[in-house]
């Protein structure tokens, strides 16, 4: 490796003594913004009432944050690289718990959707610079599995972990305090990265930020997580669902234009057309479709169906965090430097999808150790395993300047595919229920035989939606074994992965940076 290089990736070949410190923080931060986004959906029924928002309003709640967040990842990965990861993260630590204060202290629905808007927004600036600032403080491949199993369990079972200390808050205190609770781990994190974290230098990109890139990126992609949120709730042929779905392909059409022709581009294409930073993207996307759509299902499922209490449902979903705590930890992060990252997220995506095959066999009178658990068990650990090298690859052989950029790209994918997954899986679920419910009701005659009916209806729905899920989650497992082919860490490597030159040249390039 040059100087030069070695200059430009911070990299003295010396790892920063405080890493393991500043892991710590920053997995804080990124529990807080996993957490926030299932800790809410228990809350919502109590926050609806006590606010007096509409069924129709309701799910702007939602979608509110899932709107600026995922439109404006890309912006808030751009600042990341142009700021400073360090001074990114730590301003949106703080917007993030300013956010939540006025969630919490939220007196009608306005201010409790733009204060969602608001979270939204700061996580989008948070969750890209925290991703970028592990890829470049850590540098030895050993290392940086470990510290990537760690992140990637966080990211995966921290949304279970919401749904648990969502019933608590909501049955116990109240559901204000399922934003009031963000304050604190806010206050830790900025606190922790402010003293722990030296950021190292030379990995900036201060090229002028590309404006028209930035208002198309999240105009287009707000019209898609916009458009799928409105399919759920009026249906794919609503006029204005279909128009959110053409200008959302005309707005990105035209940014992938205007990137190949800016100087410094938003979103430079060398990030997603390497094809192993791509796979990731693409078949982490169509994982997070799978796994959103199943938490939802589970959720009313358990409550509606089975009769559960939030907190009960919470520690339903314990197997799934034990799961993937164990995936990401011990299979991933130990087989991680031994075998090629596709050999992990390949069958660790068939075994998710063994897991939802499982919950295909659900009905109303399903036992929960026989159906639920092993399906749960399984979920985790494909999830876990394939997660942790997926969330490693995606800054894969990245040059620094792009570090911020390729972690929003993980990030954007994530969150696009939660969108797509809720409002897909939810449309598919209610039309097979409503058509079971058409076909069966005339021969229910008293009122306990129709509310039978109609439970049968709503599992027949979760069923044919899991179905889909199976398909979804097996064409995942194909896209991470044909499109990623980076072979294991080098070992002996040190910091940087190179400008990528080494890569078109069929070289193995190093994960580590």
């Amino acid at each position: 490796m040059s100087q030069t290089a070695q200059k430009a990736s911070g990299a003295t070949g010396v790892p920063d003594p405080n890493r393991w410190k500043a892991l710590a923080f920053i997995a804080i931060a990124q529990l807080m913004v996993v957490l926030d986004a299932t800790i809410v959906n228990i809350a919502m029924p109590s926050a609806q009432q006590d606010l007096g928002i509409s069924d129709g309003n309701r799910q702007w709640i939602v979608t509110a944050y899932a709107l600026a967040f995922g439109g404006l990842l890309l912006f808030g990965g751009r600042i990341a690289d142009l700021w400073g990861r360090k001074r990114a993260f730590v301003t949106g630590l703080g917007g993030f718990a300013v956010a939540s204060a006025l969630g919490g202290a939220a007196t009608n629905e306005a201010m409790m959707f733009g204060a969602r808007a608001l979270q939204g927004a700061f996580g989008a600036l948070l969750a890209p610079a925290a991703l970028s600032l592990l890829a470049v403080m850590f540098t030895d491949a050993k290392e940086r599995a470990k510290a990537f199993g760690i992140y990637g369990a966080i990211a995966g079972g921290g949304g279970a972990v919401g749904l648990i200390l969502g019933g608590f808050l909501t049955e116990y205190l109240d559901w204000r305090w399922t934003f009031f609770v963000n304050i604190p781990f806010a206050i830790v994190a900025a606190a922790g990265a402010y003293f722990v974290i030296r950021e190292p230098e030379g990995g900036r990109n201060r090229s002028a930020l590309d404006i028209p890139g930035v208002a198309l990126s999240t105009l287009g992609l707000v019209s898609l997580v916009y458009g799928f949120t409105r399919a759920e709730s009026d249906g794919w042929s609503d006029s204005v669902t279909v128009g959110m779905f053409v200008a959302s392909a005309v707005l990105l059409a035209a940014f992938v234009v205007v990137e190949s022709k800016v100087k410094a581009p938003l979103l430079p294409l060398r990030v997603i057309t390497e094809r192993n930073r791509g796979g990731v993207y693409l078949s982490l996307g169509l994982a997070i479709i799978a796994m959103f759509g199943l938490f939802l299902f589970l959720t009313y499922y358990l409550q509606i169906v089975k009769g559960y209490s939030p907190v009960k449902t919470g520690f339903a979903f314990l197997p799934m965090i034990a799961g993937m705590i164990t995936g990401s930890t011990q299979i991933g992060t130990r087989l991680m430097t031994r075998v090629a990252p596709r050999l992990l997220m390949g069958p660790g995506f068939l075994v998710a999808a063994l897991g939802m095959l499982f919950l295909t066999r659900l009905d109303i009178g399903s036992s929960y150790a026989a159906v639920l658990l092993p399906a749960m068990l399984l979920l985790g650990l494909g999830m876990g395993t394939a997660f942790m090298p997926a969330m490693s690859l995606a800054t894969y052989g990245i040059e620094p300047r792009d570090a911020g950029v390729a972690s929003a790209m993980v990030n954007t994918s994530q969150q696009v595919g939660g969108a797509i997954g809720t409002a897909l899986l939810n449309t598919i679920a209610a039309s097979a229920t409503t058509a079971y419910i058409k076909d069966h009701i005339a021969s229910a005659t008293s009122g306990p035989q129709q509310k039978l009916v109609q439970l049968e209806g709503m599992v027949e729905g979760y069923t044919s939606a899991i179905w889909f899920a199976v398909g979804i989650l097996v064409a995942a497992a194909a896209i991470a074994f044909t499109l990623v082919n980076a072979g294991k860490p080098d070992m002996g490597a040190g910091a940087v992965a190179g400008s990528g030159d080494q890569e078109a040249e069929g070289a193995v390039p190093v994960m580590a940076h």
